[in-house]
């Protein structure tokens, strides 16, 4: 993942969608009004309410248990014991009501008059509220040497960020609001969670579908909770989209390509989760789920725009049916292992066991829609049509070749006979399946499309069925699964929403980071002698001295190479370019100059060197492409974001100049002052 842009305060600022916190403006962004009464907003309320009664009934089980393994009083066990039946009891309870909540599919869908078998998307993880005022200005006073104070504004722009980050709005500017808080924390982590310390905060998120609570110290948890609603998010928007349209439908195959790709991401760069949602069997089963919702919606592509009478459009259809239930089996499969079975829904569990044998029944269908309402080929036709009848099959239909098949109106008719009988099997199992979950039953829209496609099986085959059918109805061989739009798992672009950090006001990253250390800052005074200041510089944002000559003004004055200028004459120079510290340096009188410097533990030189890697480190090259702590340093970084055990290592992009190479040779090209 390529890391937020870092950018000068004064730097350019373009391209993408791009929003930037500079010192005077807070964030643009804002979530959904919490108090507004949507349906939607009303199930995240229910949601929450349940989710904190349920970290109440915990607690309580926690200490009972705990009494009860401490005690040896045979009365007081009695007493404890039928606590926890209680407690556990109320547990239950709440796990099924909060269940309910998360079967309330109907909701997330659209308002079309438009009849289309639901999509199954998630709600949103909650957080509680997180002050963090206090721990971050006492690492910025501690870590910093600044006053934390000076900071309480850009403290309180971030948490009013995570603030409207919990509610986000289900389109465009929701999914923009969860990506650009994710992209802040990634300068959060860089500035105030050091490898060694953590910040002394606890991040508290509740589990998606069981409303259980946990906490970590690491910022990890809570990079992974966010990406875990943006992929939520994209379902929800998916969910609603108009079906029954051509936009709607590539719209709501975006959405769930991309929490698709979301909750892969989260897969493979996050173990050891402390909430079962974000398991890696639970991430399986959320991308599958979301792969086999994308093939629907192909399928759904496909009804709009292939011609209803063409032989081997309906061929294409059942063939896409096919996949469909292809993939909803796989889903399912998933969603009946161990450790999944009992953490989903039950109602997500039946619904794709129902979608499963609905499609089979489609594809079913559309075979025998094609046989029987197709007119035989002509000769011209009979090659192209034998040719996708070939790989139509799993198993190749017992009977007369398949060239007669073909141009016999008969034999079609008696293998189309045989694809609806199985097709009338699959819907009555498909409803029946429906029939077993009470949640589902509730659903009308859902009842009416198995009803409806049911019926339209049982027409077909009344009106091919002729009563001198004297013959035995075959077994239809199975379709063979085929799609023309294979679903495309879209990794999140974090470089989509571009976003200035908002505490660029303690310096450029790559020095002013948790992870580095420096020793207190010293101010030196110089005065100008008869061959300048003595030293040479390098680099922009902060400069750094690249040499000292022996025995000039700065070597006297105690500068040493590799101190970095953070101030000329009390002008903080953090950001500043070369040539602007060069002219403040150049603009001073007979007085001198104060300039204020900092040493990186670490970094001193020892006098023995490599002259020959000291040369190659300040050539001509250098001064053109290593512009120390700049901004396209940053961009350029392949360090990723780290969520617990995941951490990807920081490469120092190949741009910088200060790379623990003693600084004791002054290259040619640079200018002395």
């Amino acid at each position: 993942m390529m890391p937020p842009e870092e950018e000068s305060p004064d730097g350019d600022r373009d391209g993408g969608l791009v929003l930037l916190h500079g010192p005077k403006s807070g964030s643009a962004r804002k979530g959904c009004d919490p108090f507004a009464q949507t349906q939607r907003s009303k199930l995240q309320h229910r949601r929450a309410r349940i989710n904190q009664q349920i970290n109440k009934e915990m607690r309580m089980r926690a200490g009972a248990e705990n009494l009860f393994r401490a005690t040896s009083n045979h009365k007081v066990k009695e007493t404890v014991a039928l606590e926890l039946s209680y407690v556990n009891s109320n547990l239950q309870l709440l796990k099924e009501e909060l269940e309910e909540l998360n079967s309330s599919v109907d909701v997330y869908q659209n308002d079309s008059e438009s009849i289309s078998v639901p999509m199954i998307p998630l709600g949103l993880k909650e957080t509680k509220e997180l002050d963090l005022l206090a721990p971050l200005k006492d690492f910025i006073s501690e870590h910093y040497g600044e006053e934390g104070v000076l900071f309480e504004k850009e403290i309180k722009e971030f948490m009013e960020l995570r603030q409207a980050m919990r509610t986000p709005s289900r389109n465009e500017a929701g999914l923009e609001l969860l990506m650009e808080y994710y992209n802040q924390l990634y300068f959060l982590d860089s500035r105030f969670f050091p490898p060694t310390k953590t910040l002394g905060v606890f991040f508290h998120w509740y589990d998606s579908l069981t409303g259980v609570p946990s906490h970590q110290r690491a910022l990890a948890f809570e990079k992974g909770s966010v990406l875990f609603n943006l992929g939520a998010l994209h379902t929800q928007i998916g969910a609603r989209q108009d079906r029954a349209s051509l936009p709607g439908l590539n719209q709501a195959i975006d959405a769930f390509q991309k929490a698709a790709g979301a909750f892969n991401y989260l897969k493979e760069n996050f173990s050891n989760a402390p909430s079962l949602d974000m398991s890696a069997a639970s991430l399986t089963m959320l991308v599958r789920l979301m792969v086999a919702q994308v093939q629907e919606c192909v399928f759904e592509k496909m009804t709009l725009l292939r011609a209803q009478n063409d032989f081997l459009a309906r061929l294409q259809l059942a063939q896409e049916a096919a996949r469909v239930e292809d993939v909803y089996s796989l889903v399912h499969q998933t969603m009946s292992q161990p450790h999944v079975k009992d953490y989903v829904p039950f109602s997500w569990n039946t619904m794709v066991h129902v979608k499963s044998e609905h499609f089979k029944a489609l594809s079913h269908y559309f075979a025998a829609i094609a046989l029987c309402d197709c007119p035989a080929p002509s000769d011209a036709e009979l090659l192209e049509q034998e040719k996708a009848f070939l790989q139509f099959h799993v198993t190749m239909p017992e009977g007369p070749s398949l060239r007669v098949l073909l141009q016999d109106p008969e034999e079609r008719r008696k293998l189309g006979k045989a694809h609806l009988k199985k097709a009338i099997m699959k819907h009555e199992e498909a409803m029946r399946i429906h029939g077993l979950c009470k949640i589902l039953r509730k659903m009308d829209i859902l009842q009416e499309v198995l009803s409806f496609a049911h019926k339209r099986s049982l027409g077909k085959y009344s009106e091919i069925d002729h009563e001198e059918d004297f013959f035995e109805t075959g077994e239809a061989p199975d379709i063979h699964p085929k799609t023309h739009q294979k679903p495309e798992i879209k990794s999140p672009n974090f470089s989509q929403v571009k976003v200035t950090d908002l505490f660029h006001r303690l310096g450029p990253l790559s020095v002013f980071s948790a992870k580095n250390k420096w020793y207190p800052a010293r101010r030196v005074h110089l005065m100008r002698g008869e061959n300048g200041f003595g030293f040479t510089l390098r680099g922009d944002s902060p400069v750094l001295i690249a040499g000292v000559i022996p025995g000039g003004c700065a070597a006297e004055a105690g500068l040493k190479e590799g101190d970095y200028i953070i101030s000329v004459n009390g002008k903080d120079c953090k950001w500043s370019k070369h040539a602007e510290v060069v002219q403040l340096l150049k603009s001073t009188g007979k007085e001198g100059v104060d300039i204020g410097v900092i040493t990186l533990q670490g970094s001193e030189c020892p006098k023995a060197v490599d002259r020959k890697a000291a040369a190659m480190s300040s050539g001509a090259g250098m001064l053109k492409s290593n512009k120390e702590n700049s901004r396209k340093s940053l961009m350029n970084s392949k360090s990723a974001s780290t969520l617990l055990v995941w951490g990807k290592k920081s490469k120092r992009s190949k741009k910088s100049t200060y790379s623990g190479v003693p600084f004791t040779a002054v290259g040619d090209n640079e200018p002395m002052y």
